[in-house]
C-alpha cells in the first residue's frame, strides 16, 4: 500500500506501509519471576516485559559493571596483588590468597565465568588502590553516564546490601554496554576456562552450549535477589536480549529463559526491506523529458518484529535536471519503525536521459505558455 504525497516545493515524499510476513501464531509464555524483559538488541523493540523499572537486587549481574569499570583502569596483561579484604569475602570464590600476584585477565574470567566474589573485589581494590568506596563511586558514576536510571551500587561483588539494586531495563542496558568490550564479550561465551594456580572455572550459564546462539551474558543469585540472568541470543541475523530477575529457582530461570527465547525467535526475523535495483518510484525530468525510474543502490536487511508494520519514506526531487546518467544518486529511501529511523539507502536513477535540444526546450516553453493562457480563460 503506497501513498504519494507531493511536497509543495523541492521534495516528493512517498510513504509505504511495509508489513513483514509473520510466522505462525505462538502463545506468549508465562514467566515466574519478579521482573523480566525481552528486547530486540538492534531496534530496541520490546517484545515482552514485566516490572521492567522495579528496583530489585541483581546479585552477580553487578559484576558486569565491576569488570567494565576495572578495565578502564587496568590492562588485562597486568599483574595485581590480591587484597586481604578481597580474599576474605564469602560465598562463591576461586580461593584467592591475600598477597597473591595474579593477572587482571584471570580475575576478569573468574568474575564473569565462575562469578567469583573474591575476583570481583580484587579487581575493584586493584583499580582503586584499595579504596573500595572510590571504586563504588566510579560504578555509580558510570551507571549514570550509560543511562541507568533505576540503579545504585553498594558493592562490587553483588552480594546483598542496602542500597544495592537495579532493574530489568537497566540490567539489559548494562549488558549491552558491557558486551561492547572485547574482554567481556569473548569471556562470557566460555563454559570453562583455567587460570593461574590450575583453577578451573565453570560457568553458571546453563544455556551456553545447550541453546544454539546463546553467547552470554551473566547469571546471579543471592537469597534476596533470587535467580537472575541476562542473556544474549544471536541467531539468523537477529540479536535478542532476555533478562530475568527474581526467579524462584535455577531450573525455573532456565525454563523461562528458554521459553522466552523460543518465543522471540517466532516473532523476530531478518527481513529484506529494501531490494537493490527494484524500482520504487519514477521522477519527472525537466523540459517534459521521460520519467526516470529510481531504485536503491544496495539492499537493506533488518532484524525486525514480524507483526509490526514499518514505514518506507522516499525522499526525491520533484523534477530531475538533465542530463541524467544511469546510476546517478537522486535521493534516499528511509525505513522507520514509528518515528525511529532504522536504516536508509541511496536512491539512484535506473536509466539515462540526455540533455534536451533547443527545439525540445522551445516546444516545452511554448506548451507551458499555452497552458497558462488557457488557465486564465
Amino acid at each position: 500500500m503506497r501513498r504519494l504525497l507531493l511536497a509543495p516545493a523541492l521534495l516528493a515524499l512517498a510513504l509505504a506501509v511495509i508489513q513483514p510476513a509473520a510466522g505462525a501464531a505462538v502463545r506468549a509464555p508465562k514467566v515466574d519471576a519478579r521482573a523480566y524483559l525481552v528486547e530486540n538488541a538492534v531496534t530496541g523493540d520490546v517484545l515482552m516485559s514485566k516490572n521492567v523499572n522495579a528496583r530489585l537486587p541483581i546479585a552477580s549481574l553487578t559484576k558486569l559493571m565491576t569488570v567494565g569499570v576495572a578495565l578502564q583502569h587496568l590492562s588485562v596483561d597486568r599483574y595485581v596483588t590480591v587484597s586481604a579484604q578481597a580474599a576474605r569475602v564469602g560465598e562463591e570464590s576461586v580461593e584467592l590468597r591475600a598477597g597473591e600476584h595474579i593477572l587482571v585477565g584471570d580475575l576478569v574470567r573468574a568474575a564473569l565465568i565462575q562469578s567469583a566474589n573474591d575476583a570481583a573485589d580484587a579487581l575493584a581494590d586493584a583499580a582503586a588502590d584499595g579504596n573500595r568506596a572510590l571504586f563504588i563511586s566510579w560504578m555509580n558514576q558510570e551507571a549514570r553516564q550509560i543511562g541507568l536510571t533505576r540503579t545504585h551500587f553498594a558493592r562490587p561483588d553483588g552480594l546483598d546490601a542496602p542500597g544495592h539494586y537495579s532493574s530489568a531495563r537497566d540490567v539489559t542496558v548494562l549488558a549491552q554496554w558491557a558486551m561492547t568490550m572485547p574482554e567481556v564479550s569473548q569471556t562470557v561465551r566460555l563454559r570453562r576456562s583455567t587460570i593461574s594456580g590450575g583453577r578451573v572455572l565453570t560457568t553458571w550459564n546453563d544455556l551456553l552450549g545447550t541453546f544454539p546462539g546463546v553467547v552470554g551474558v551473566k547469571t546471579g543469585h543471592t537469597d534476596e535477589a533470587g535467580w537472575c540472568q541476562v542473556t544474549l541470543l544471536v541467531r539468523g541475523g537477529v540479536q535478542i536480549y532476555a533478562t530475568i530477575l527474581g526467579s524462584p529457582s535455577r531450573a525455573q530461570r532456565d525454563r523461562d529463559l528458554t521459553a522466552l527465547l523460543r518465543f522471540a525467535l517466532t516473532r523476530y526475523g531478518l527481513v529484506e526491506v529494501v531490494t537493490a535495483g527494484s524500482p520504487l518510484a519514477t521522477v519527472a525530468s525537466e523540459y517534459g523529458g521521460p520519467a526516470v525510474p529510481v531504485a536503491a543502490s544496495s539492499s537493506l536487511s533488518l532484524p525486525l518484529r514480524l507483526d509490526r508494520p514499518l514505514v518506507e519514506k522516499l525522499v526525491l526531487p520533484r523534477t530531475l535536471s538533465l542530463p541524467v546518467k544511469r546510476g546517478r544518486p537522486v535521493g534516499e529511501v528511509r525505513i522507520y519503525l514509528g518515528r525511529k529511523l532504522l536504516g536508509e539507502r541511496r536512491l539512484v536513477a535506473l536509466r539515462s536521459v540526455g540533455r534536451p535540444g533547443l527545439r525540445d526546450k522551445i516546444g516545452w516553453y511554448g506548451g507551458q505558455t499555452l497552458h497558462e493562457l488557457f488557465g486564465w480563460i
